[in-house]
Parts: C-alpha cells; sequence; structure tokens
C-alpha cells in the first residue's frame, strides 16, 4: 500500500496520479518504480555540463513528460519552465533552475523511495 502522505510531501499530487491510472494503485506503484530507474535526470545534468543544448532539452522534454504522467507537481513545473527557457535559447537561464530543480527531484525521489513505508 503507498504511503500517500510520504509521496504527497514529495510533491506528488496523489489523487490526480491515481485518476490518471483509473484508480490502480498497484499499476502506480510500478509505474513510480519506473522512476527511481529512469536516467534522464543524470542525461540532464551531463548535458548541462556539456553545455550540450540539444541533449538538454531532450533529457528535460522528457523528465517533464515522467513527472506530468506521476503528477509529480513541483517537479513538472520547474522542468515546463526550463524546457521553455531552452527552447527560447536562455541557456544561462535554464542552468541557473538547476539547483531548484534538483532539489524536486530528490525530494520526489526520496518520497518515492519509502512509498511503501
Amino acid at each position: 500500500m503507498l504511503n500517500r502522505e510520504t509521496l504527497a510531501q514529495g510533491g506528488i499530487d496523489v489523487e490526480e496520479a491515481l485518476e490518471r491510472v483509473m484508480g490502480n494503485e498497484d499499476l502506480l506503484d510500478r509505474l513510480l518504480g519506473m522512476f527511481l530507474a529512469d536516467t534522464q535526470f543524470d542525461n540532464l545534468q551531463t548535458a548541462i555540463e556539456a553545455h550540450d543544448e540539444e541533449k538538454a532539452i531532450a533529457a528535460v522534454h522528457s523528465l517533464k513528460g515522467t513527472c506530468g504522467n506521476l503528477s509529480m507537481t513541483i517537479l513538472f513545473e520547474l522542468t515546463t519552465r526550463q524546457l521553455a527557457l531552452l527552447r527560447e535559447d536562455k541557456w544561462d537561464d535554464a542552468v541557473a533552475l538547476m539547483p531548484q530543480l534538483s532539489d524536486a527531484y530528490h525530494t520526489a525521489r526520496t518520497a518515492v523511495e519509502a512509498r511503501n513505508a
């Protein structure tokens, strides 16, 4: 059984996420587990460090989709903003979001790791 309070503290709208999977908590649990295996955040960090705009756009776009599907609201908002900045050629502004995005990612990840506690 999912610990809804823990997930909510991680920035996840659990009720919305459950609506997306037609109330199937087991499916949501599996999808959250897949989030832990997803490498897009690491890919984003690597692309930012390498100043590779194309790879950064691809990684943040994918991460945004995952966060949206899992109702990770804070992380979704940040990835949406960063993607828009990258597409507008505002590299420095997009990079400046990384500390906040990283914090939100790790908060969500910690909550997902503890989702069954």
